[in-house]
């Protein structure tokens, strides 16, 4: 299991700390310290989708309409906590967020 997270946010800190409590022991990359490369952002969007853009992060609200209207793959590659938090990769499935539904899928209670 591949987690993207910041060590900074909440939702991060409470899947990883749910995700412990379970026995699973995921490979934790912080975003901002390793960054994303284009292929990764891609696959995740391609599987999550327009979710996979925070568009509630202090880094969407300043940007410019210009660049909100560019490519999100982009976007996300250049500025990485456009990401939603957590993106978590296993059995070569993609989700983001710690949602209840991502949150049973991912600790197997779903």
């Amino acid at each position: 299991m591949i987690f993207y997270g910041l060590k900074s946010c909440d939702s991060c800190r409470k899947a990883k700390t749910d995700l412990k409590a379970a026995g699973i022991t995921p490979t934790v990359l912080d975003l901002r310290d390793d960054g994303l490369d284009r292929a990764t952002v891609q696959a995740i969007l391609d599987e999550v989708g327009p979710a996979g853009l925070n568009k509630a992060s202090t880094t969407w609200r300043a940007l410019s309409e210009a660049d909100r209207a560019g490519d999100p793959v982009d976007l996300i590659v250049a500025n990485p906590t456009l990401l939603k938090r957590p993106a978590i990769q296993s059995g070569g499935v993609w989700t983001v967020g710690w949602t209840p539904a991502v949150k049973a899928a991912r600790l197997g209670k779903g």
